[in-house]
């Protein structure tokens, strides 16, 4: 038996428009093109799987249950062009069978580099869910599940976080399994000392996660077609008191990365149905999961881990000597921004550390290609740099003169 903890990324960055370095314009972003895809994302995706959820949650009468993490930045673009999306948002809040996330506003990597941008960002986003759906998260996720013992510390120090969302990456767990709660080093199930509340780990079970989001339509995988009965059969096999089947994937997984003809949306209709028929099965928030469960042992994380691409490390945002450089001049600029006291300047400078601009300048297109190059808008790694930094450099001028 296992309680099953469903969690969505919910994430659109602001593309930039081709800049070049005859450009002086401070208008960055290609709002045009974001809007369109936004709009084929919310068509594809987000109204018609947020209307299952809906649904689902009243057919099973609250023992339905779902966890979203909502970045400021798709959050921004569904309240000016998608007023729908965030009606039903809405709608499936008010039923208290969803658990909102805490995350950063600009889905960046502040942690990296700037722990006062990074606190700032994450009181932002946190006060942007409170305005919205009335909800003070108390469990938060970091940008691609960015993970380590400094930043479980630092979540520890702010005082109102439980719990921690992280990659069950098995060069940390080894043979240990990612369906047990988990406390970083220096917290455990009892009285720290502190005088605050220990911090629990969820970990992604990646197999069964991706066996939705990334083999749900690949025909010579051995076990296609999913069925929802077949997946609630390998649930079932999760044994011990105390388990928890964390399926964590990106929304768009449905409709988007898997379509509807996939039968991606029937196979998520059937799926309570078939996960609760044994009795002992149930879903719950991530919330809910550390108000019941202890802490089997200690997750010890001294490197960063993600979960992104095979090697669930840093290497997406930070393999190659561009990125390194692009976020470095960035992050350069943060005093000077800041010390402009100009509200544009701030949030075009916030928009640029979404980590989407450095993902862009990817150059390992191997085994994770295709996932690199998904609503990539440039041809090439290096024309991604290239527009980024004509950018920044057309922001320091501001800077400058303001």
């Amino acid at each position: 038996m296992a309680s099953v903890c469903f969690y969505f990324q919910v994430h659109q960055p602001q593309r930039l428009r081709r800049y070049s370095v005859f450009d002086s314009d401070s208008n960055y972003f290609d709002d045009e093109r974001n809007r369109q895809i936004l709009k084929k994302v919310a068509d594809k995706c987000y109204v018609p799987a947020t209307k299952v959820l809906l649904d689902l949650v009243r057919k099973h009468d609250g023992q339905f249950k779902v966890a979203f993490s909502l970045t400021g930045s798709v959050i921004d673009q569904l309240q000016e062009h998608q007023p729908l999306v965030m009606n039903l948002l809405t709608q499936i809040a008010e039923t208290g069978c969803v658990e909102f996330l805490s995350e950063t506003y600009y889905h960046s990597l502040a942690f990296l580099y700037s722990r006062d941008e990074f606190k700032e960002q994450v009181e932002q986003h946190d006060a942007k869910i409170k305005d919205l759906f009335g909800q003070s998260p108390k469990v938060f996720r970091n940008t691609e599940l960015i993970y380590n013992n400094e930043l479980a510390n630092y979540i520890g120090s702010m005082g109102r976080y439980r719990g921690i969302l992280a990659e069950g990456a098995d060069q940390v767990l080894e043979k240990r399994s990612p369906n047990n709660l988990y406390h970083p080093p220096g917290s455990s199930n009892g009285d720290n000392g502190s005088g605050k509340p220990p911090m629990k780990l969820l970990l992604k079970n990646f197999r069964l996660s991706d066996d939705i989001a990334f083999r749900f339509s690949n025909q010579g995988w051995a076990e296609w077609p999913l069925t929802a009965d077949k997946f609630a059969k390998w649930v079932n096999q999760i044994n011990g008191d105390g388990s928890t089947c964390n399926l964590f994937m990106d929304y768009e997984t449905f409709g988007e990365h898997q379509w509807a003809d996939t039968g991606i949306f029937k196979f998520l209709e059937a799926l309570p149905e078939e996960i609760l028929k044994t009795g002992d099965n149930d879903f719950k928030t991530p919330s809910e999961c550390i108000d019941s469960f202890d802490a089997a042992e200690e997750f010890d994380v001294p490197h960063m881990i993600s979960w992104a691409d095979t090697e669930r490390d840093l290497s997406a945002w930070l393999g190659n000597a561009m990125q390194s450089n692009a976020l470095h001049e960035l992050y350069k600029l943060e005093a000077a921004v800041k010390a402009t006291g100009d509200t544009k300047i701030i949030t075009d400078w916030r928009k640029l550390t979404t980590s989407d601009h450095f993902y862009y300048m990817c150059t390992k297109y191997f085994a994770d290609g295709d996932v690199h190059k998904y609503f990539n808008p440039y041809e090439s790694p290096y024309d991604s740099y290239i527009n980024f930094m004509n950018v920044l450099d057309n922001l320091r001028a501001r800077i400058e003169s303001a």
